[in-house]
């Protein structure tokens, strides 16, 4: 077996580039998520080592120490990272010449050659699902038979083996849980809405939904939504309370968990047995029955991408969702007592002055605890990316999503609506549905009632305001 490193490379200050983020950027607050599509091979890979940079706030020297003494550099990739993540590969590769080099990730999966091509020192790219290709790396394997992967013979051409199957039994993957306890240290990990400390991993991957923006299904997960049975899901959890009794509360990360009801409630039940709190993403249509048995088993928080109050943008963007479901789905968790994290993104196909005041509106109304407004990123392998492209909404100065400090623009542009109109409405959203006298007071409240929450929130609103600076300075 090679020595394999897995990195996530340093990047620009509080950037979340992690292969567990939606949105490759810095974060209105300090934000980071486990590197679980990383620590999955890692878990496969014996002698491997993981490092998570950003959030271990490490420099590349330590890394490049390291380095000198590995076969094998795992490296993940994004497109806002993809320039600075190359740096780091030749940085890498002048330590160690020997080192081979591969990166994964959603940027390569769907751009290998020229991936490869503005990559110099990158010796290959792994497509698509990529656990058992960097595992047959790793095993040391004639490169031009692993599936799965591009890369340089040794005249510099550029080879396209043929595709991996993707993993149907996700039983068969080992727990990442094993990695987050050798490399990584779980308090470097928060998320605003989520309780400090909490660990992140996967049941199940691939999302039926076909939102036309959504990275992870058009890119590495597929459309098909293959999961890890509720036994196998229970038993990593028993294995982290056991490794991490200091753990708050468990998320588990799946595109959409609440794809699958009876499997959602039968895991709920499992995780009743155990006491735990637990949170998950979901679609703004879970029934209220269902609503009723992950509640009375430990759920807290449901991630919900509403993107959208007006009908039509809905449509546009395939997301299979009427705002009509989705009022009365609030309705019930707020009755349940069930918090909701909501994401809304400005932007999308259809949008307007009026379609972004509707939004406004329909956030207020429906209330969620919390929400956070994204810009619509055309990430590459979307179907958003092509459309913007046929239509002349992508300008090429803002391809890559970030600007120089890591803050996300707004890349796309409508005849109507221009990049900064759009990039400034999210603002005018969080400052319209924060700063009313309701929400204030729910706040206020919640901080009176917990002196740790009152903490977490002035920490938050400090780094807040300055995210609200850094843009207005862009």
């Amino acid at each position: 077996m090679m020595k394999t490193l897995f990195l996530q490379p340093p990047s620009f200050d509080g950037f979340d580039g992690g292969a567990g983020s939606r949105y490759q950027a810095k974060r209105e607050i300090k934000s980071f998520w486990y590197p679980t599509w990383l620590a999955q091979p890692a878990a496969m890979v014996e002698g491997s080592r993981l490092i998570d940079a950003p959030p271990a706030r490490m420099g590349m020297e330590p890394i490049l120490e390291d380095v000198r003494n590995r076969d094998l550099v795992v490296m993940h990739t994004s497109t806002p990272s993809f320039a600075s993540d190359v740096r780091v590969a030749q940085m890498l590769k002048d330590a160690n010449p020997k080192v081979k080099i591969g990166m994964v990730g959603a940027k390569v999966a769907v751009q290998p050659e020229e991936s490869l091509l503005n990559a110099p020192p990158v010796d290959f790219v792994a497509r698509n699902e990529f656990d058992f290709t960097i595992k047959e790396m790793a095993e040391g394997r004639d490169w031009k038979d692993v599936d799965g992967i591009s890369w340089r013979d040794a005249d510099g051409k550029i080879v396209h083996n043929r595709d991996r199957a993707m993993i149907e039994d996700m039983d068969s993957l080992p727990f990442v849980t094993e990695v987050y306890k050798r490399d990584l240290k779980i308090e470097d990990y928060f998320i605003g809405y989520l309780m400090h400390p909490y660990i992140s991993i996967y049941t199940g991957r691939g999302c039926k939904s076909r939102c036309t923006f959504c990275l992870w299904p058009q890119t590495v997960g597929g459309h098909h939504y293959r999961t890890r049975s509720p036994e196998h899901v229970a038993a990593e959890i028993r294995l982290a309370k056991q490794y991490f009794p200091q753990v708050k509360e468990f998320f588990f990360d799946d595109d959409t968990f609440t794809d699958d009801l009876p499997r959602a409630e039968a895991i709920a039940k499992e995780l009743g047995k155990l006491g735990v709190t637990w949170s998950c993403n979901a679609k703004a249509n879970v029934p209220r029955k269902t609503l009723e048995v992950l509640k009375a088993n430990g759920l807290r928080l449901l991630l919900v991408g509403y993107e959208s109050g007006n009908q039509q943008i809905l449509h546009n963007i395939k997301k299979g969702m009427r705002v009509e479901t989705a009022r009365e789905f609030t309705k019930n968790c707020h009755e349940l007592g069930i918090k909701i994290h909501g994401t809304f993104i400005l932007g999308l196909p259809g949008e307007t002055k009026e379609t972004i005041q509707e939004t406004i509106r329909f956030a207020t109304e429906i209330n969620p605890h919390t929400l956070q407004v994204s810009l619509a990123a055309p990430y590459p392998g979307t179907f958003l990316h092509k459309q913007a492209t046929e239509n002349g909404w992508l300008d090429e100065k803002n391809a890559e999503l970030i600007d120089d400090n890591g803050v996300q623009i707004a890349p796309l542009h409508y005849p109507h609506l221009s990049h900064t109109e759009i990039f400034q409405s999210v603002e005018e959203f969080y400052r319209k549905f924060y700063f009313r006298a309701p929400k204030i007071a729910s706040i206020v409240n919640e901080m009176v009632r917990s002196p740790q929450m009152m903490k977490r929130r002035l920490r938050e609103g400090v780094e807040f305001f300055q995210f609200l600076r850094e843009r207005r300075a862009a």
